[in-house]
């Protein structure tokens, strides 16, 4: 069984005179009254009664008052809480009437509970450290998160060192005419060596052809002058007839091959090459650059699968109000961060996570409840009464929400007996 309060009684403590209270068990009980008139000191006076010296206040006993503080609070588990006098000395007595001191108190009223701007005032690693710590996945979460941090920044890395890779390729010309490999001089130099070689052999066989043409040129006109040596000529020109035709059947189809291409290329070999080694620099940085794009896309993959196995962890949690989440670290509601909540969802979240934090209080104090229209105040009331919770709420107003108004320091009305109970419109 929870603890709650069944009944308070106060006087003379900061701005109260005097207040009697029987808070609802299950649901809302709200302070009402304008400001300045003592619905904030109610809920210190519960703090310190509860809380401890820690939480006195510097000067409790109310200004002009002639008699010192006195508090009486009653809770569920029959336990009575006094604290009187000018120091406000503790008194605590158990259900059977044996006495006992703040370390039982402490043993079931949850801090949060007594101070929930304490939890509210936390920064968000904070807020959402004890959520994990209340649904008990925190080391795990944790070690999701470093594992994607981690992935996320070798990411990161490898993403930058991509674009530069990637953006040095690209400002690199390209020569797409240039051959794929540096060309060596000594091969075009045997190239040309071997051209040359073949054209004089062909010059040979031209200078031979030449040679026999002009054979028989002076043999016809000795043939013209020295008739008496026609026999003896006619078989030289036979012979030389015969050569001829084996010189015209071996030059006839020659064709000289050009050693211009190769001169050009000798003569811009330093510039092809040059051109060679940029196409190949500007390819070693695409497959650098297509290496590092495709690590960056593993650790992408990596880092989703990490989210998505954080995601499961929170979505199978115990958590204690639907939307709560916690999102790199932060507390989320609704996919809002704290600082982006309304008001009221600030205090609908911070309620339900210090209700789960110590389940055995079964109490929370919560000031300006202003904050919350009558309807989200409504819809606040049924999830505490559903949770068998006990708020005790102050707010600015005079309405029929408000189980008591105070006015200077006293109960100024009682509304038990009017249209709204405890968490009921």
């Amino acid at each position: 069984m929870s603890v709650k309060i069944n009944s308070l009684e106060l006087e003379n403590i900061k701005r109260v005179k005097a207040v009697q209270l029987a808070p609802t068990a299950n649901g809302l009980t709200i302070i009402g009254g304008d400001n300045r008139q003592g619905k904030t000191s109610v809920l210190d006076a519960i703090v310190w009664a509860l809380g401890g010296n820690k939480y006195a206040p510097s000067n409790p006993k109310r200004e002009g008052s002639l008699t010192d503080p006195s508090l009486h609070i009653e809770l569920n588990n029959g336990i009575v809480v006094e604290r009187k006098g000018k120091n406000g000395s503790l008194k605590v007595i158990q259900a059977d009437g044996n006495k006992a001191g703040q370390a039982l108190l402490d043993s079931f009223i949850e801090e949060f509970a007594l101070n929930l701007p304490k939890f509210m005032n936390a920064n968000n690693k904070e807020k959402a450290n004890i959520l994990l710590q209340v649904i008990g996945v925190g080391d795990e979460l944790a070690q999701y998160e470093l594992q994607e941090k981690q992935l996320y920044n070798q990411r990161l890395e490898l993403g930058r060192i991509y674009r530069q890779k990637k953006s040095y390729a690209e400002e690199l010309p390209f020569y797409p005419e240039a051959p794929t490999e540096p060309i060596s001089p000594l091969d075009l130099i045997k190239q040309q060596q071997a051209i040359l070689a073949k054209n004089g052999e062909n010059q040979q066989k031209r200078d031979k052809l030449a040679y026999y043409e002009q054979q028989r040129e002076s043999i016809n006109k000795d043939i013209e002058h020295k008739k008496a040596e026609l026999e003896e000529l006619e078989i030289k020109l036979n012979e030389v007839q015969e050569n001829l035709a084996i010189a015209h059947k071996a030059t006839q189809d020659l064709i000289d091959e050009s050693t211009a291409e190769i001169e050009q290329n000798l003569a811009d070999i330093e510039l092809i090459n040059a051109k060679v080694r940029t196409n190949a620099n500007r390819e070693q940085a695409e497959e650098d650059a297509n290496n590092f794009k495709s690590q960056h896309d593993v650790l992408s993959e990596q880092i989703e699968s990490l989210r998505d196995k954080r995601t499961a962890l929170l979505e199978g949690a115990n958590l204690p109000l639907e939307g709560l989440s916690v999102i790199e670290g932060e507390l989320t509601y609704n996919s809002c961060k704290w600082d982006a909540m309304s008001g009221a969802d600030q205090l609908i979240v911070a309620t339900a996570i210090v209700r789960k934090l110590n389940p055995e209080c079964g109490f929370v104090l919560m000031d300006k409840l202003e904050q919350m229209d009558l309807t989200t105040l409504e819809t606040f009331g049924k999830w505490c009464e559903k949770e068998e919770l006990q708020v005790i709420a102050t707010r600015v107003s005079q309405g029929s929400e408000c189980e008591i108004i105070i006015e200077d320091g006293y109960v100024k009305e009682s509304i038990n007996d009017k249209t709204w109970k405890g968490g009921t419109f």
